[in-house]
């Protein structure tokens, strides 16, 4: 199967799709791309072709690849002196989520001269930039977890405060997608199943944000559904193309859906991304039974509906059991204390950190200082509420 989605922008969905690279770049007249990945999957044979392929029509292709995962704004710094000083005129944003979330505020901050903290997901911060030369970005994603291809914003870490930071603007959003399942076969089952509850966690936050969006609720459910049916085929069977394009689709419909909003389970992830350099998937996998029963007095018939639809027990507890079960088979532990040294935890500063980011405002129960706080506490612990 192969077809062309426009919501929310361009998608180019199918097999093998990867090899219409080349003719996305002349779709939107980038004559000089620049292929921004992060420093492991360069070296992989998969990456090495790609880009011997796109080189054969854009011979003055570019590369910037010196990242890792939770990338830091430093990294946009050195990529964008990348971009200018080799006259790049457009981005192959490639990878995982740091590849995709770097490659973005490249494009974005190359037409900048504010810092890019000055356009952090505060109001209208949004409105300092100059869109006049913010350069078009292609997204290729090769695992199934952030959906950053169909997302207005990149999360950045500021090394100075060592604050995991959402930057914001409409103009993040790439202008064409490639969702190509070969490109996820080889991704290591530890991987798809963090990958895969990242994905998990964005669609059932933004079914469960406060406010109206219905078009954002339709699209959450139905992600739920695709991941309910394949992330386990595709943890256990890598090879399996229709469960990896299941979860891409998935992944790119949760950063669709969560233009609603998110919840504490990202809230008490990013600073545990930025203070510890865990998985963001991983940490939203070992934080989501703990935020879903903390706000199951505004949820519960939500929760019900997804149940409903996903052939579950029509009952808050079967979802509950449910995620423990699907956490459990993946081999995703249980307690936060199972993957960092709690006793460096400093539970005031993430509390106060985790209150303050952007994702809290849209989490059904109004949250304290003090619930952030309890919440990494049981975390710790295991207790659930």
């Amino acid at each position: 199967m192969k077809t062309n989605w426009n919501y929310p922008t361009s998608v180019w969905v199918g097999k093998d799709r990867i090899k219409d690279l080349s003719k996305g770049c002349e779709n939107l007249k980038i004559s000089s791309p620049l292929f921004v990945t992060d420093k492991d999957l360069i070296n992989l044979k998969m990456t090495k072709s790609i880009i011997l392929e796109v080189k054969k029509k854009f011979s003055n292709l570019a590369i910037f690849s010196n990242f890792s995962g939770n990338p830091i704004g430093e990294n946009v710094e050195e990529g964008v002196l990348e971009f200018k000083k080799n006259k790049c005129d457009g981005v192959i944003a490639f990878g995982g989520g740091s590849g995709l979330d770097v490659g973005k505020a490249i494009a974005f901050m190359s037409g900048q001269s504010r810092p890019i903290w000055d356009f952090e997901d505060i109001g209208d911060y949004w409105k300092r930039a100059n869109e006049k030369n913010i350069a078009p970005i292609i997204a290729v994603p090769t695992t199934a977890g952030t959906g950053s291809e169909t997302g207005r914003a990149s999360a950045i870490i500021n090394n100075e405060t060592g604050v995991k930071k959402i930057i914001f603007h409409p103009k993040f959003l790439p202008s064409i997608v490639i969702l190509d399942p070969v490109l996820t076969v080889d991704l290591s089952p530890r991987l798809t199943a963090a990958t895969g509850m990242d994905a998990l966690a964005h669609n059932l936050e933004a079914f469960c944000a406060t406010g109206f969006h219905p078009m954002a609720d339709g699209i959450a459910i139905e992600a739920m559904k695709l991941i309910k049916k394949s992330l386990l085929n595709a943890a256990n069977d890598g090879k399996n193309l229709e469960a990896r394009f299941d979860m891409l689709a998935a992944a790119s419909m949760g950063s669709t859906a969560f233009q609603k909003g998110l919840g504490a389970i990202h809230s008490l992830s990013h600073p545990i991304n930025a203070q510890f350099n865990v998985h963001h998937g991983l940490s939203n996998a070992i934080f989501m039974p703990y935020v879903l029963t903390f706000n199951k007095s505004l949820i519960e018939e939500k929760v019900v509906s997804i149940c409903d639809y996903l052939n579950l027990d029509k009952n808050f507890e079967s979802f509950i059991s449910w995620i423990l079960q699907l956490r459990k088979k993946l081999k995703i532990p249980h307690k936060l204390s199972d993957v960092i040294d709690v006793e460096k935890m400093n539970l005031n500063k993430l509390s106060k950190m985790a209150l303050e980011d952007p994702s809290t405002a849209t989490n059904p129960k109004k949250m304290t200082i003090d619930d952030m706080k309890i919440l990494y506490e049981y975390s710790i612990t295991g207790k659930l509420f």
